[in-house]
């Protein structure tokens, strides 16, 4: 949050300026601005700060754990990080980018950590893992250089105060769709929760005292998944003293997104070589979502991104440290030609390991497509030079390296349900037993609509290469392979729960910096000066307020399925609005007649019309939280506060080792079926559970029934229904000895336990609902 500061208050000092002199003019550059006292450069960092701060505090969250959450975030991720980011980075560039790439560096660093620490069992002491960086950085006097640097480059006042905003105006959207409708604990019998949250929370818990983790449902079960996020959750609890349920529901989310809006910004800025291209793809990933968004339903052709950064928080995890990997590969496969931004040098080698280690237990999505667009860099290299730099070939090399770590160590070759099955994501929206014609014309509609719903904000790439002459630079090639290789990896392969989605998320990080940069070289190209980019500026902005007063006053309804129904109403905005660009075009000569001064300038405007087309997408996503009990039209868990007030009264009086036994498995019992997906326990305990919910245990997912599989080990559901049902000495005591099992939890209106339970283990705590025993 601070990596908002638009400059370093220290002149020109040992590190020199640099000397490659100021940025590309125009549009995209700036030229050098006057020194500003400090209040002033550093207002944006402080405003936005204020705005996450003022949320926070408007949703219950406690002053003193803001306190030690913006100490750790200071201490323990940015100071660390940003010390080795300095020692591995040839020359200074900006204040902000420094902070930024050290949270993400820190973020690293925190995971290594917080594996060691845990591993030797001892994650109560995680917080003294700063000190392995810092030590050595006020020792040894080539490091200690490093703790104040002096050279950096001004950052544009417009540039800082337009990211501000972004963040200001994320952290407003997450208030209305994520942290004012999820308590941290919930208040009332009658809450409900999205599914996967509760999950999420369980494999944090299991953090915070396992490495590697196991599924937390099922005692013992090896967790092949990236789960690196929420040890990042766990790490920052444990180091912060912040009660984990407030970190998750409360602080995490919010500093992750607002930290890779600013990365978005600052990896912009240093690939293109332009500063404003960074902060338009800042605009573009945080401010416009998808086009359509509430056009017919709201999850078309998967999850919404507006939705990913607090139902997925892996996602923006992965993020964080995808942007920083993408900048370092950037830079090994060709810096933009006449780029002012000073190299990384040798030290890019070493972000790119460090990133994609951490990046292969972040999501499952990020290093497939990092690899994809190395290979997309080689073949057109291959195709049109005749020769395959081997630079790219060693960074490929590298990522490959790191994908075969995940695919065998990390995952243990689990397919997570994902399979080659081309189109499956478009399938469901295509009508069956039709004509072949009728067919075709729909799967060539349903295109088009996925195109325009996922990647219109991505329009600034079609402008880039009209302008280039498709002669693109090798670090234009390589934002083009990420951003291609999404959405097709996305077409190839599919998965029951629409996970296959990921991929095209992860290439969203290339794609809005190769469409910012696009759309700042147009914008060169009309060479607008400060009044007609105000009035671009001005225009684009009333453009987006007056989609949204009509999505918003005429809202489409949404089929109860997927089906060629639900295209229609993005189709129909669509050609609505193409309708209009025609207008326009039909009547332009006469505008440039009546004002002279727009001669030139249509491309420019129309494809600003088109990045700023999905600008609704946040506003009708937060809007649609008032009319959903868990923040979204998303599958819920009942959470009511009677379960979750037993769970953490368990937390507060055992011990992290401790496993528990419950007789709740269901979230819902359908024809005789149990709907396994059941996590409150294991969340809001922090501990793990014989059996629980198992329907997300790595071995479950894909399986024929889905969440209503049974369970695979019948043995051990017997012996832990027992305990409840028809409890015996015996029973009880294999329990105890063979499980490690410390902790009976009822819940009386799933069933009530035996009376024979409260004879051989001693009741510890009652409510109007649940009842917890611990065993002898």
């Amino acid at each position: 949050m601070t990596a908002l500061a638009t400059g370093d208050p220290s002149g020109p000092g040992p590190s020199g300026p640099d000397p490659s002199g100021p940025g590309p003019s125009g549009a995209a550059g700036f030229a050098a601005p006057a020194a500003r006292p400090a209040v002033l450069r550093y207002a944006p960092a402080v405003a936005g700060y204020a705005v996450i701060v003022a949320v926070l505090l408007g949703t219950g969250t406690p002053v003193a754990d803001l306190a030690r959450w913006t100490g750790y975030l200071l201490l323990a991720v940015l100071l660390p990080g940003t010390l080795v980011f300095r020692a591995l980075r040839r020359r200074p560039h900006t204040l902000v980018e420094d902070l930024a790439f050290g949270a993400a560096v820190g973020l690293v660093l925190e995971l290594a950590g917080w594996a060691v620490f845990t591993a030797a069992g001892v994650p109560h002491l995680l917080w003294l893992w700063p000190l392995a960086v810092l030590a050595p950085f006020a020792a040894v006097p080539r490091l200690r250089r490093h703790w104040r640097v002096s050279g950096y480059a001004p950052v544009p006042t417009g540039w800082a105060w337009a990211l501000a905003g972004v963040v200001a105006g994320f952290t407003l959207y997450l208030y209305e769709s994520f942290l004012r409708v999820n308590p941290v604990l919930p208040t009332d019998e009658g809450q409900a929760q999205y599914i996967d949250l509760a999950f999420q929370l369980s494999l944090a818990g299991a953090a915070t005292h396992q490495a590697p983790l196991d599924v937390p449902q099922v005692a013992g079960e090896p967790l092949h998944y990236h789960w690196f996020g929420f040890a990042h959750f766990a790490a920052a609890s444990l180091v912060s003293g912040v009660d984990l349920p407030t970190v998750f529901f409360r602080l995490g989310v919010p500093t992750l997104c607002a930290l890779a809006a600013v990365l978005v910004a600052v990896v912009g800025w240093r690939v293109t070589g332009r500063p404003y291209a960074g902060v338009v793809a800042a605009a573009l990933m945080f401010t416009v979502g998808e086009f359509g968004y509430e056009n017919g339903v709201r999850q078309l052709f998967g999850t919404q991104a507006t939705f990913i950064v607090w139902g997925s928080p892996s996602m923006t995890y992965s993020w964080v440290l995808l942007l920083p990997l993408i900048a370092a590969l950037g830079e090994l496969v060709g810096r933009a030609r006449g780029s002012a931004v000073p190299a990384l040098g040798r030290g890019a080698w070493v972000l790119a390991a460090l990133f994609l280690a951490a990046s292969t237990g972040a999501k499952a999505s990020s290093v497939p497509v990092v690899l994809a667009a190395l290979a997309f860099v080689a073949a057109v290299s291959l195709a049109f030079r005749r020769r395959l730099p081997r630079v790219v070939l060693a960074a490929a090399g590298l990522a490959l390296a790191a994908q075969l770590f995940a695919t065998a160590v990390l995952f243990a070759f689990e397919s997570h349900g994902v399979s080659v099955d081309p189109f499956s994501g478009l399938r469901p929206y295509v009508l069956s037993g039709r004509p072949a014609g009728t067919t075709a014309l729909q799967w060539v509609l349903v295109f088009v609509a996925f195109l325009l719903n996922l990647q219109l904000r991505l329009a600034g790439v079609a402008a880039l290469l009209r302008l280039r002459r498709w002669r693109l630079e090798p670090v234009q090639v390589f934002l083009l392979g990420g951003a291609l290789a999404g959405p097709a990896i996305y077409l190839l392969v599919g998965h029951p729960g629409s996970s296959n989605q990921y991929f095209t998320r992860a290439g969203f990080a290339f794609g809005v910096i190769l469409s910012a940069w696009g759309w700042v070289e147009l914008l060169d190209s009309a060479a607008l000066g400060a009044r007609g980019r105000a009035l671009l500026g001005a225009g684009a902005a009333g453009f987006a307020v007056l989609l949204t007063a009509v999505q918003l006053r005429f809202p489409a309804a949404s089929p109860a399925t997927p089906s060629y129904v639900s295209v229609l109403p993005l189709l129909t905005w669509a050609a609505a609005l193409l309708g209009v660009a025609l207008l326009v075009q039909l009547c332009w000569p006469a505008l440039v007649g009546r004002w002279p001064g727009l001669a030139g300038r249509g491309p420019a405007m129309l494809l600003t019309a088109a990045l700023v087309a999905g600008a609704p997408g946040l506003v009708l996503d937060a809007a649609a939280a008032n009319r959903f009990p868990n923040g979204g039209a998303y599958p819920a868990e009942r959470m009511p506060a009677s379960r979750v007030a037993a769970a953490r009264w368990v937390h507060e009086h055992s011990d992290p080792g401790d496993v528990v036994a419950t007789n709740v498995h269901c979230r819902a019992v359908v024809s005789g079926w149990c709907d396994a997906r059941s996590f409150w326990l294991s969340g809001y305990t922090e501990r793990s559970v014989l059996v629980e919910g198992w329907a997300f245990a790595p071995r479950m997912v894909g399986l024929p029934g889905g969440p209503y599989a049974p369970f695979w080990d019948q043995e051990r559901l017997r012996a832990n229904d027992a305990a409840f049902t028809a409890p015996t000495v015996a029973g009880l005591a294999e329990l105890r000895d063979s499980y490690g099992v410390r902790w009976l939890v009822v819940d009386r209106q799933v069933a009530p336990e035996s009376p024979t339970l409260a004879t051989l283990a001693d009741l510890r705590y009652t409510n109007a609902r649940m009842a917890v025993y611990h065993l002898r």
